[in-house]
């Protein structure tokens, strides 16, 4: 009981050191309201006279700025199954960076099937599909308002034809960006 009530004493003078550690700066108020009332805070090379530089923003950006092109928007999956393998866990986690940088990006996943199967099979298959791209993307950090998870089932082919490549090409997850 000694050494709980000891190891709590040690643990809040480390957390009230760590506190009043933070708030000290080298900084007075008065200097930060001199320097931003000369003009900004800023001289020509970028940096103001408390060390810090600015940031530059661009002028033209507002906000709608694309994933790369390079970056891949589909995630295939085998023959009856939602199960993402491996080899999109990067994609995923690509996609998972941009849309945490920017909170209002959003996103539909559509799930897709091969002709295989009946009609309300194919809209489920599809639904578990875009569901477990949009379950990767949540553990990877993007919230779950910027995502929707629909199913096309087998009704929007990414390529026609009864054979294994075509099919297996329909067998995916895409990810839109709206």
């Amino acid at each position: 009981m000694l050494k709980k009530k000891s190891a709590f004493a040690v643990m809040a003078a480390l957390c009230l050191s760590l506190i009043l550690g933070g708030c000290a700066s080298g900084i007075s108020l008065d200097e930060s309201n001199t320097a931003n009332a000369a003009g900004a805070g800023a001289n020509a090379s970028g940096v103001n006279a408390n060390g810090v530089a600015g940031v530059e923003l661009n002028a033209n950006n507002d906000g709608a700025q694309e994933p790369p092109q390079s970056l891949s928007r589909v995630v295939y999956f085998g023959f009856d199954s939602f199960a993402i393998g491996d080899e999109f866990t990067p994609l995923l986690a690509a996609h998972a960076r941009f849309l945490n940088s920017d909170r209002s990006r959003r996103v539909t996943v559509e799930g897709h099937t091969d002709e295989r199967g009946g009609r309300e099979y194919n809209l489920a298959l599809g639904q578990q599909r875009a569901e477990a791209v949009r379950r990767a993307l949540s553990l990877l950090g993007v919230q779950e308002a910027q995502m929707e998870a629909v199913s096309f089932g087998e009704e929007k082919p990414a390529e026609l034809g009864g054979d294994e490549a075509s099919m297996s090409l329909n067998r995916r997850a895409l990810i839109n960006y709206r």
